[in-house]
């Protein structure tokens, strides 16, 4: 009442109370009401998700419940990011709880940011094109075929095509074994593991072979590749073909077998002194804990760092796409390409690569990073942890 004239009379005042009152009450104010409040729910729903799928990974448990979120940090910073410019565009009005569930995004978005900054292209990294060349460029194609595919023409074609010096397929059972003795010929040296429970693992190439043999480090179900190659010229350089089980409420309760896996291939890794590449389905992305220590335990370099995510899974959806089937080598060897190539009707998109071999060359030492004392008991630890887990795994699995 006080904001009116005051020459006004007791019937304007009444009138515009009434009129004030009926405004409040309106049909249009009420349903502004309601979508001020859902735009609210909308933003406190997806920032409390976000700032729980950035607190889950942090946490050192190996079940798939806190595994899984390190798959997704590059979605999940995308729809961080896309929910804190909606609220401080649409959010009215601010209040504290508001400006209190923003810093803790913003500091999430940093934390991720600064993780994955890396596998972007944006990290600069020395470029490898005017270093000699010691030996001939050498060529893989590194696919999981999914084993209820039945697309065998596609990656025969593909290979025919590509024509690489190394085929490693993974998921791949007696068909996949059956259908792929069409390029034998090509490729006459090749270590075969067909198997039904989804991890079976197939070895082809046309380079001079000095040995190959498949190992079991944590169980006598999830075989892995080990070869001794040359290349045309006589140099040598080893093959680590690798495909751990991954956390998943479909498949293993936690990581402590792919983990224990990957740590102990990363330690045989170390001792060996010729030029190595571990290649393979690590259902595992290259900025989770395990992987980081795969790479500081083996001593390799990962060639996602400064050339860009090159996410492999899931082929069928882009915005759900990870980067888990990985590629690590040694400093003495250098990629000039690194990419993936077309969908085979897999649900991993294949990953191709291209290296030469020069063992003088120091350039890459730098991109090392090697474990600390608490680190290597940790790695330990991992290890015994993978061969103590039974794995829950069928014989033969069916889709």
């Amino acid at each position: 009442m006080s904001s009116l004239p005051l020459s006004v009379n007791f019937h304007d005042e009444l009138l515009y109370n009434l009129l004030s009152l009926l405004q409040i009450n309106s049909p249009a104010n009420k349903k502004d009401q309601t979508y001020l409040h859902s735009m609210h729910l909308f933003y406190f729903i997806f920032t409390s998700f976000c700032i729980v799928a950035s607190i889950l990974p942090l946490i050192p448990n190996q079940h798939w419940f806190f595994r899984i979120w390190e798959f997704a940090r590059i979605q999940v910073v995308i729809l961080q990011l896309g929910i804190l410019v909606f609220g401080l565009v649409f959010f009215t009005p601010k209040s504290l709880i508001f400006w209190g569930s923003a810093v803790v995004s913003i500091g999430f978005i940093i934390n991720h940011i600064i993780i994955l900054i890396p596998y972007t292209v944006i990290y600069k990294r020395k470029p490898a094109q005017k270093v000699v060349k010691h030996s001939e460029l050498i060529s893989i194609i590194s696919v999981n075929v999914y084993q209820f595919n039945n697309g065998y023409r596609k990656l025969i074609d593909l290979v025919n095509e590509a024509k690489p010096d190394i085929l490693l397929t993974m998921e791949s059972n007696q068909d996949w074994e059956n259908a792929l003795t069409k390029i034998e010929s090509d490729y006459p040296n090749f270590k075969k593991v067909p198997l039904e429970n989804t991890y079976g693992i197939h070895f082809y190439t046309r380079l001079k072979v000095e040995s190959i043999k498949v190992n079991y480090f944590i169980a006598d179900d999830l075989p892995s590749i080990e070869a001794s190659l040359l290349t045309d010229n006589g140099q040598p350089f080893t093959f680590f073909g690798v495909h751990p089980p991954p956390p998943s409420p479909t498949e293993e309760d936690t990581s402590k077998e792919r983990d224990g896996e990957l740590l102990a291939v990363a330690k045989e890794v170390k001792e060996i002194k010729s030029p190595v590449i571990v290649v393979g389905d690590f259902n595992n992305v290259a900025w989770a804990r395990s992987s980081v220590l795969f790479r500081k335990t083996s001593e390799l370099i990962d060639p996602r760092i400064g050339r860009g995510f090159v996410a492999t899974f899931h082929a069928k959806y882009w915005f759900l796409r990870f980067p888990i089937d990985l590629f690590f080598h040694s400093t003495d060897i250098f990629i000039e390409d690194f990419r993936t190539l077309r969908n085979i009707g897999s649900d991993h998109l294949p990953l191709y690569c291209t290296f030469f071999i020069n063992k003088k060359e120091d350039i890459q030492e730098d991109e090392l990073e090697y474990l600390q004392d608490d680190e290597k008991q940790e790695v330990e630890e991992l290890i015994q942890k993978g061969i103590e887990e039974e794995g829950d795994r069928p014989t033969i699995v069916t889709e």
